[in-house]
């Protein structure tokens, strides 16, 4: 694939997506939104993709907005129908994706580029990253997904802080709230998103899918109504051929030799 914004790579199960605009700290404008969105599609769709990472080139994760753009529209722009054509879009996309999506945080994840980080699934930051709801600096509402996805991973009093005070959160006190998963030195950073994100590349794809779909729904289940529906998803992972090879791996007492389905 192809991309202006983007760049795309997928090798032996693993694809990573690179957010490609360094000299504006991969500040997002319409064509990224939209071409990142399509990154994820494809990546959902495609059996071949079994584990996705997202990062970005150069000192930024991703600073927000490009608001130069937008400055550019004039009067008659709808910053509402900007999230729900744009922003709303891609977070939905990845929250849909079910294969594991690894944030590789390799600097600052600032506004809506903060909320596409929240959207991975597992977050390995530099120890030069860093995060922040930059919204009130500019007399605005967090968007892209933060005010869901932010209170759900630290609890409402900090995310509520981190909205209010506009402060940048450093990698190590992300990692203390439960931002991000892990922290490492700059330098290692891909080596070692790499390193983990390739047996996950190689494991029980279908499985983890499902393990996704269950967690992100269970926040609006009752407990009964969630036991249920984990017995739904169960019933349809011991019906994969992943579970059949799992099974005979471990009886045999070898590494099992998933192939995602």
């Amino acid at each position: 694939m192809t991309y202006e914004h983007i760049l795309f790579t997928l090798d032996s199960g693993l694809a990573t997506i690179t957010l490609n605009r360094p000299d504006k700290l991969n500040a997002f404008n319409d064509g990224m939104i939209q071409e990142t969105a399509d990154a994820f599609k494809q990546c959902a769709r495609d059996k071949a993709v079994r584990c996705v990472v997202l990062t970005g080139n150069g000192r930024a994760f991703s600073s927000g907005q490009d608001l130069s753009d937008v400055e550019t529209r004039g009067e008659n722009f709808s910053v509402g129908d900007h999230l729900r054509h744009g922003y709303h879009r891609l977070i939905k996309q990845m929250l849909a994706t079910e294969k594991p999506i690894i944030g590789a945080i390799n600097g600052v994840a600032a506004g809506a580029g903060c909320g596409i980080a929240l959207a991975t699934d597992i977050r390995i930051a530099s120890d030069k990253a860093s995060f922040m709801l930059a919204f009130s600096r500019v007399g605005l509402v967090p968007d892209s997904g933060t005010n869901w996805l932010l209170p759900r991973i630290i609890g409402q009093a900090r995310a509520y802080e981190m909205a209010v005070t506009a402060d940048r959160i450093s990698a190590d006190k992300a990692l203390e709230w439960g931002i991000v998963n892990r922290v490492v030195p700059h330098e290692q950073l891909m080596e070692q998103v790499m390193a983990w994100a390739g047996p996950v590349a190689t494991g029980p794809t279908l499985a983890y899918g499902l393990a996704k779909r269950a967690m992100n729904r269970a926040w609006d289940m009752s407990l009964e109504e969630a036991l249920d529906y984990e017995a739904h998803l169960q019933e349809l992972a011991a019906r994969s051929r992943d579970f059949r090879e799992g099974v005979t791996a471990f009886l045999e007492k070898r590494e099992a030799n998933f192939t995602g389905e």
